[in-house]
């Protein structure tokens, strides 16, 4: 059902059984999927697509342009994934020429006053918690958990299953699987009670704790732990993860809270 209190452009693409609630906008160059419900007082602007079976409650802005003074009106997009949940005055900006579109994954809940900057890759069964900021161009790998009130600097990336705790503020990358917090952040541990939460194998998560302890404690550096895990570790594709986002992780990851 779509209020008679609401605007929809006629050249927005609707679903089957969408629920517009009063007082919303949506703008023309804007697509919803089947069953999503949409509350009221939300502004979903042009670039902008929302999967199925979404929830969208009031106060939300989704595809507003980026706030990059680079950006000069060019064509993107904020992509939502299906069976996302969107709270109260969240809002996701559209890309820019970095990568033409923002994402959001399937089955990520982004609770209120969440904000999500031009460029972010969002995973899928991702949990971002009330007033979390992420910035530009930020990445945020599948399962991952970040607390409320964490502040998120450009270019981050969080890997899968890892969880940033409340109040934190990240500069540096955070590697799969792993708790990080104190400030300035460092590693604090395995994400092992999320793991299991969210099916992972016993023998991974315990793959998962060996590697890190190499890395983190019984190493002085981050070079020696890598020469320990190579050398000791069995071949595995958690090891293989882990390596590569390390290997891969530009400006560095997170410290050992011992260094």
């Amino acid at each position: 059902m779509i209020s008679n209190l609401a605007y929809v452009h006629p050249d927005a693409q609707i679903g089957e059984n969408v629920s517009i609630g009063p007082f919303t906008n949506i703008e023309a160059n804007v697509k919803i999927g089947a069953n999503t419900r949409i509350e009221s007082n939300v502004a979903i602007m042009s670039g902008s697509e929302i999967g199925h079976d979404c929830h969208i409650f009031p106060g939300a802005v989704i595809g507003a342009e980026p706030q990059d003074l680079k950006y000069k009106g060019e064509d993107t997009k904020a992509i939502i994934g299906n069976h996302t949940t969107i709270r109260e005055c969240v809002t996701i900006n559209r890309g820019t020429t970095d990568k033409w579109e923002t994402r959001v994954g399937n089955h990520t809940l982004l609770m209120a006053y969440t904000h999500i900057g031009h460029d972010c890759i969002i995973g899928n069964h991702c949990i971002l918690a009330n007033s979390a900021g992420i910035s530009g161009h930020v990445t945020i790998d599948d399962f991952a958990v970040i607390e409320g009130q964490v502040g998120m600097g450009q270019f981050v990336h969080i890997g899968a299953y890892a969880f940033v705790a409340g109040g934190s503020l990240v500069r540096r990358n955070v590697p799969p699987f792993v708790k990080a917090a104190r400030e300035p952040m460092a590693f604090i541990g395995v994400n092992s009670i999320g793991m299991k939460r969210r099916g992972v194998d016993e023998e991974d998560i315990k793959a998962a704790e060996s590697i890190y302890k190499k890395l983190y404690i019984h190493n002085r550096t981050m070079a020696k732990g890598i020469e320990e895990v190579i050398s000791t570790e069995p071949d595995s594709a958690i090891k293989k993860q882990i390596l590569e986002f390390i290997k891969n992780s530009q400006g560095g990851v997170i410290k050992s809270p011992i260094n």
